[in-house]
């Protein structure tokens, strides 16, 4: 036992003395070359020979030609059957997320599926509780970690043949499963909690997006309706486009109830976002009545204050409503104003809007021919209000008349 002892300690002293002695051949050929710059004077160092350094990886995916999903998988089985060992395999995965927008794909779970087949089986899984805890091969484990990471981030919800498959990567106890069963809590839970659910995908025509962007927002009355116009129904329309009106028989109502005397504006673009796609959307707006919210009974209690609640503990009755009979505002009547049509079109110019102005004429609402209807545009981008405002302003309708200092306080605003 003591011979073998022994001779263990000799090899690790003579294998210490042989690194030692190739790390300072090195330093002393680095330090040769440093002192003689000349080439004349080294001719073996320009020498051409095999290169000592480590081979580039070259991303394959920044190279590709034809950007679509079957390239993208091609691309992944190539790297699958070129090696047996798949050297370089987390590089590999860390270029193929970083390209997987310029190809499409990064909200398709099939994708994802294949990068983790990538992985060597079995070789990742912890044998013991230190390797467990300590996380076995961090730099796999990672690079897992940060494909779910980027699966949560698109909104892409594992299934089952994914915990399949990180279960024969890295075993029960890998951090990636562990990244895998919170996913699968939370993400199912977040994913049915919108009230408006969407299509899966969103659809691409923005005619479709707008409809489901006004239909939501239009829920705040049950009644309200959603119309597609066509501004080649009129005659004098400049664009040819379509708009997506949204109104209800409420706001008919207060529509025909409003002042002539008192104009009506339009305002906008405000934007509305359906998943990754923005709607830019207009309001037809009136000012608020004074008169009529001044009279509203002041001990009406308001379902949406949560500011004083009140609650019946100890014997304590609770609350009653004032049955008092009086008026009551509807809901398109806020403080800074009634809402009294949304709209949004294909070009978000001033001319498509003055053909929604026309249309409604047309269709039932002739009260707003006798309104004066102004203009007043807000956006954060000055060139996009420059292109909805245009060169010279332009009348919502032939009776209407528009004021230059409107458009002058609007951009102040």
């Amino acid at each position: 036992m003591l011979r073998r002892v022994q001779c263990l300690l000799r090899l690790h002293s003579n294998g210490r003395q042989a690194l030692r002695v190739r790390s300072y051949a090195t330093d002393e050929t680095n330090h040769k070359e440093k002192a003689n710059p000349n080439p004349k004077a080294n001719p073996r160092a320009h020498k051409p020979g095999p290169a000592r350094n480590l081979p580039a990886v070259r991303n394959p995916f920044a190279a590709a030609h034809d950007r679509t999903k079957d390239t993208y998988l091609t691309m992944v089985e190539i790297f699958n059957e070129r090696d047996v060992h798949r050297r370089n395999h987390v590089e590999f995965i860390y270029a193929a997320l970083k390209n997987m927008a310029d190809f499409g794909v990064e909200r398709d779970l099939e994708v994802y599926k294949a990068l983790i087949n990538v992985m060597p089986k079995g070789k990742f899984i912890p044998t013991n509780m230190f390797q467990a805890e300590f996380m076995h091969y961090p730099k796999q484990q990672q690079c897992i970690i940060d494909l779910l990471e980027q699966m949560e981030d698109c909104g892409v919800m594992p299934d089952h043949e994914m915990e399949a498959m990180l279960l024969n990567v890295f075993g029960k106890s890998g951090h990636p499963l562990r990244k895998y069963w919170r996913m699968m809590y939370w993400m199912p839970k977040f994913k049915n909690l919108s009230p408006w659910p969407l299509p899966d995908p969103v659809p691409d025509d923005t005619l479709e997006i707008a409809k489901l962007a006004v239909e939501r927002m239009c829920t705040v009355d049950l009644r309200s309706k959603v119309t597609v116009f066509e501004t080649s129904e009129l005659k004098d329309a400049i664009d040819e486009t379509w708009i997506v009106s949204g109104m209800s028989p409420e706001q008919e109502k207060l529509l025909r109830e409003h002042s002539r005397q008192k104009a009506l504006y339009i305002e906008g673009p405000f934007h509305i976002w359906l998943r990754n796609r923005r709607i830019n959307y207009f309001t037809l707006r009136a000012d608020p009545d004074t008169q009529f919210l001044a009279q509203l009974d002041e001990r009406q209690l308001d379902d949406d204050d949560v500011s004083n609640i009140e609650v019946p503990i100890f014997g304590r009755a609770p609350p009653r409503r004032h049955n008092q009979l009086g008026k009551l505002r509807s809901v398109h009547q806020q403080d800074d104003g009634t809402i009294l049509a949304i709209c949004a079109t294909g070009t978000s110019t001033k001319d498509s809007l003055l053909s929604w102005i026309r249309l409604l004429e047309v269709n039932g609402n002739t009260s707003i021919g006798e309104v004066p209807v102004l203009f007043r545009f807000t956006s954060t981008v000055p060139a996009k209000a420059e292109e909805i405002e245009g060169p010279a302003s332009v009348p919502a309708t032939s009776d209407s008349r528009s004021s230059p200092n409107e458009h002058q306080s609007s951009r102040r605003e």
